[in-house]
C-alpha cells in the first residue's frame, strides 16, 4: 500500500492511498468461492451453483464489502504508521486510476490539536460563603405550607394570591376572536398566568360582579394575530377562594416524611437538605469559574467534527427537555448556530480536562466514587437502595466517575488559583442558580 499525507490546515489532513487491484480481486474471488459452498438458489442443489452465476448474483455486493474492508484496514494502518490522532470520522473519496492497476482513494479528516496547558495561577475564583440559619428554615417551612395549602371560598373582593373563577368574552373592533372567551375559567391573581392588565382589573372584583375593560396585547405576544392589538373584555366573577394553610403540627411533619411527627426533627431535616443544596450550588458556581479560567488560560483550535457531534448531542438534549415540558419538538426549529458556541466550549474543555487528568493523575479513585454515591443517596428514604441502583448500571456509575473527574480538576485548579471567600445571601445564591 502506498500512502501520502497532506496538511490542509491546522487540524485537517488528507491521506492519499493506493491498494493493488489484484489484491482486491483475489479477496473478492475467495469470498465468492466460500459463498458458493453454501449459497442456495432456486433450481440448484446447495453448493452446486456455478461460480459464474454466484458472481453475477452476488459479485457487486461482495466487491462493495471487500472495498469497504480494504479502505477501513488501509486507513487504520496508515493512521497508525503516521501516528495521527483522528478526531471524528474521515470523508472517503475514490480516485480514478487510468492504468487500472490500483484502487486509489483519499481520506480527509481532522486530528486532535497538540497544545500545552496554560497557567491559571493568576486566575481569581470567588467562593460563596453562606450559613444556613433558622431564618432560612422558617422561609422553607412557609413555602412548604403554601405548596400544601387547600382552598376555602370567601365572600370578599379578589386579592393577590386568591384563586378566582369567572367567565370572560373579548371583542376586537366589535368582533369576537379566537381564544377570546371562556366559561368557568380559573387562575390565581398575581401569579403571572394572565396579562398584567387583565390581572389588575380582576383584582378587587367581588363575587357576582361584572366588569368591562380594555387589554392591549404585547407587541411580542405569541399569538401573532393579537400582538400589539387592543381588545375589550367583559368579565363576570363567580367565585373567590383563598389559600388555607395547613396547621404547623405533627400531621404536617408526617406529610414531609417525619414518621414520629416531631417538628424539631422536621426542622433539622429541612436544614440538612438546605445545607446539601447550598453546598451543591456553591460547588456549581466555583466549578463554572474554574472552567472559564481553564478555557481562558489554554486557547486552542478544536476539531469541527467534534463540535458538530457535540451540537447534535445538545440539540437532542434540548428536544428531550422541551418534550418533558409538553412542547412538540417537530414544531420548534432548533437552529444549529444556537448551540455552536456552547458546543465549541464543551469540546475545548473536554480536551483540556483530559490532558489535565492524564498529566496530573486526576483519575477517579473507587473510594471517591463511593463517597459521591453515598452523598447522592443521603437525601432518599433508603440510601442503601440508591447505592445499589448506581452500582447496578455501568452507565450510571460512569456518570458519577465523570463527576468525580470534574471535582478532581476543580480541586487541582483551586490549589493553584487565587480563591477568595465572598459572603453571599441565601436568597441571592438560590436565585442566581435557578
Amino acid at each position: 500500500m502506498q500512502t501520502t499525507v497532506e496538511n490542509l490546515g491546522k487540524l485537517e489532513r488528507r491521506l492519499e492511498m493506493q491498494v493493488p487491484q489484484d489484491q482486491i480481486e483475489r479477496e473478492v474471488e475467495e469470498r465468492l468461492k466460500k459463498m458458493a459452498r453454501t449459497v442456495r438458489l432456486h433450481g440448484f442443489r446447495p453448493g452446486k451453483v456455478p461460480m459464474k452465476i454466484v458472481a453475477q448474483q452476488f459479485g457487486p455486493q461482495v466487491r462493495s464489502e471487500v472495498i469497504g474492508a480494504v479502505v477501513e484496514k488501509s486507513f487504520g494502518e496508515a493512521v497508525r504508521d503516521q501516528k495521527l490522532r483522528v478526531a471524528g470520522y474521515p470523508r472517503i473519496e475514490s480516485k480514478p486510476d487510468s492504468a487500472g492497476k490500483h484502487f486509489a482513494f483519499s481520506a480527509t479528516f481532522e486530528v486532535y490539536p497538540e497544545f500545552s496547558l496554560g497557567d491559571i495561577t493568576n486566575a481569581r475564583v470567588e467562593r460563596p460563603k453562606i450559613e444556613v440559619t433558622g431564618a432560612e428554615v422558617d422561609k422553607t417551612v412557609a413555602i412548604l405550607r403554601k405548596q400544601r395549602a387547600g382552598l376555602e371560598q370567601v365572600d370578599r373582593p379578589a386579592a393577590k394570591d386568591d384563586k378566582v373563577t369567572l367567565d370572560f368574552s373579548g371583542l376586537m373592533d366589535g368582533v369576537a376572536f379566537d381564544g377570546g372567551a371562556a366559561q368557568d375559567f380559573s387562575f390565581v391573581v398575581g401569579e403571572g398566568r394572565m396579562l398584567p392588565e387583565f390581572d389588575h382589573n380582576v383584582e378587587g372584583m367581588a363575587p357576582g360582579a361584572s366588569k368591562t375593560f380594555d387589554v392591549t396585547f404585547p407587541a411580542d405576544y405569541q399569538a401573532q394575530h393579537l400582538a400589539g392589538k387592543t381588545a375589550s373584555f367583559t368579565v363576570k366573577l363567580h367565585r373567590v377562594e383563598q389559600a388555607k394553610l395547613p396547621p404547623l403540627d405533627a400531621e404536617f411533619a408526617k406529610s414531609l416524611g417525619v414518621a414520629n411527627g416531631d417538628l424539631e426533627e422536621m426542622r433539622g431535616q429541612i436544614k440538612e437538605n438546605l445545607e446539601r443544596e447550598v453546598k451543591k450550588r456553591v460547588q456549581a458556581r466555583v466549578k463554572d469559574q474554574v472552567m472559564k479560567a481553564l478555557l481562558a488560560s489554554t486557547p486552542l483550535e478544536v476539531p469541527k467534527a467534534l463540535v458538530e457531534m457535540e451540537i447534535e448531542g445538545l440539540i437532542e438534549a434540548a428536544k428531550r427537555d422541551l418534550a418533558a415540558r409538553g412542547v412538540q419538538t417537530p414544531e420548534v426549529p432548533l437552529p444549529r448556530e444556537l448551540f455552536a458556541e456552547q458546543a465549541a466550549h464543551r469540546v475545548a474543555l473536554g480536551l483540556i480536562m483530559s490532558e489535565l487528568v492524564h498529566a496530573n493523575g486526576l483519575h477517579p479513585r473507587p473510594e471517591q466514587v463511593r463517597s459521591v454515591v453515598d452523598e447522592l443517596a443521603q437525601s432518599y428514604e433508603d440510601p442503601n437502595e440508591v447505592v445499589t441502583w448506581y452500582y447496578s448500571d455501568p452507565q450510571r456509575l460512569r456518570d458519577v466517575e465523570n463527576n468525580v473527574i470534574e471535582n478532581n480538576v476543580v480541586g487541582w485548579a483551586l490549589d493553584r488559583a487565587t480563591v477568595v471567600d465572598v459572603d453571599v445571601a441565601f436568597d441571592d445564591l438560590m436565585r442566581n442558580e435557578q
